[in-house]
């Protein structure tokens, strides 16, 4: 039996947002690889091994990944979202550097929270945007800050990923801090939690307004650019130049 690495997106929350290809994958795996709240998505089933592990082993869980498909089994890795935003597909690709022998590998999209919220809101990111993950497990807080800065100079839309944790909250206020002063108070910004699940919420309001506890990590946070506006209940950013 040739084994197989498949990288999977399992979308923002509804089932009905993962696509077939990922859903075929999902299949024909012998083993499921991810964190504990992604393989928990998984329906068990006769024959297939669910394998979940803690958020902060990513190298480790791509490692076993890797070993099981050598071995021949067919392996999918999930992640929510996409896999190959701030997921699980680099880290793949890191682990593999230095191997030997490469199982085959397929990178299988899914949408990420990003564009799930932004279809709720209405289209604030129709113009140039950014991503930017406001964790500072894997990199400095300085770097965090050097980057929303010179976003927010250059005039992009920008969401806003892992915006909020229990351990760490200081890190979205001193955000909204940053926003307001180069982006002044006037700007909307809106709060998506749990999109497209029973605990969707979605909230749009000003700088001025937003305050920390408005996100935690079930959020997608997104801040329009100058041209930003709203229109009824929606949010838009025009396609022309600001």
């Amino acid at each position: 039996m040739t084994g197989w690495v498949a990288v999977a997106g399992l979308g923002p929350g509804a089932e009905a947002l993962v696509t077939p290809e990922v859903q075929a994958a999902l299949a024909e795996a012998t083993d499921v690889v991810g964190y504990i709240p992604y393989v928990a998505r998984v329906v068990p089933r006769a024959g297939l091994v669910l394998h979940p592990s803690d958020n902060r082993v990513e190298l480790e869980r791509a490692r076993l990944a890797l070993d099981l498909a050598a071995r021949g089994r067919r392996v999918v890795v999930v992640s929510s979202g996409d896999p190959g935003v701030f997921a699980m597909a680099s880290a793949l690709f890191e682990a593999l550097e230095g191997r030997g022998e490469t199982p085959e590998i397929r990178i299988l999209p899914g949408i990420t929270a990003m564009l799930a919220a932004a279809a709720r809101i209405g289209a604030p990111l129709g113009h140039d945007f950014c991503a930017i993950n406001l964790s500072d497990n894997l990199k400095p807080w300085a770097l965090i800050e050097k980057r929303l800065r010179l976003a927010a100079e250059a005039d992009f839309a920008m969401a806003f990923y892992n915006p909020r944790s229990k351990s760490r909250p200081e890190g979205f206020a001193r955000a909204l801090q940053i926003l307001r002063e180069c982006c002044g108070p006037e700007r909307p910004i809106c709060f998506a939690r749990a999109v497209s699940t029973p605990d969707e919420a979605i909230r749009t309001v000003t700088l001025a307004e937003a305050r920390p506890e408005m996100a935690d990590m079930r959020s997608v946070v997104i801040l329009g650019n100058s041209a930003t506006r709203r229109v009824g209940p929606w949010v838009y950013t025009p396609r022309s130049a600001p």
